[in-house]
């Protein structure tokens, strides 16, 4: 433990928190992703090949991120601002962490609620729930698209979340395989001596790692668990 207060938590989160609301992961899901094939709907060479089968599936999606509601996992994570600075790194891609009451959240792989321009990746707009169809242009006069990072894309806010990770003062990770770089590399930048807790069923490579505390339950059960100590142990 560092020799001075713990002030801000920082909070890398992966698919096994979301899969608790019953969105489904594709990693578990055997190459095909509400039947439809990954590589053919979650890669920029798939959206060059077929923009409708794209935008079909992630019409999918959003409308089932806002039909999912946030569960103990998330919340309790809000509930760790009443005492702590926290920033939640998030792979995921809906925005139940923001529903939760979480303030500060750095989405690595883009938002399903967003849609951007096919050209400009800074040009963009909240749809909420609403689908994109072929036709629909951003500004710029370029097609619509989604607003999430695919296979063969550059991770514009891996660096933005290295950064918060190298000021944490407490480290979590939680359900997350940690088998997806750039964002597995994070654990890296943790600073020597701080805090650090893995809330994951599974045994995933970090744990090779030596200064873990692995908490082996699902995410809506071990994360509560450890907001609970977290907030009745003098931290200060």
């Amino acid at each position: 433990m560092l020799d001075r207060p713990i002030e801000h938590i920082v909070v890398l989160t992966g698919a096994g928190i979301s899969a608790e609301s019953g969105l489904s992961t594709f990693r578990d899901a055997g190459g095909l992703w509400e039947g439809f094939d990954i590589n053919e709907v979650a890669s920029i060479e798939g959206w060059y090949r077929n923009r409708e089968k794209v935008l079909d599936f992630y019409n999918i999606r959003r409308k089932q991120a806002a039909q999912a509601k946030p569960n103990e996992a998330h919340t309790a994570l809000a509930e760790l601002e009443n005492r702590y600075q926290v920033t939640v790194v998030t792979q995921n891609v809906d925005d139940l962490h923001e529903r939760a009451g979480s303030s500060e959240v750095i989405h690595l792989h883009g938002k399903l609620r967003e849609a951007r321009s096919e050209e400009d990746p800074d040009l963009i707009t909240d749809i909420g729930e609403n689908p994109i169809s072929i036709g629909q242009k951003s500004s710029d006069g370029t097609q619509l698209r989604p607003n999430v990072v695919w296979f063969g894309e550059p991770v514009p806010m891996i660096s933005k979340a290295a950064e918060v990770v190298s000021k944490a003062d407490l480290f979590m990770v939680i359900g997350t395989s940690l088998a997806v770089y750039p964002a597995a590399g994070l654990t890296d930048y943790t600073r020597p001596g701080i805090d650090k807790y893995l809330v994951d069923p599974g045994t995933p490579e970090l744990y090779s790692f030596e200064g873990w505390e692995h908490i082996k339950e699902s995410a809506a059960n071990g994360v509560p668990k450890l907001i609970e100590k977290l907030l009745n142990e003098d931290y200060e």
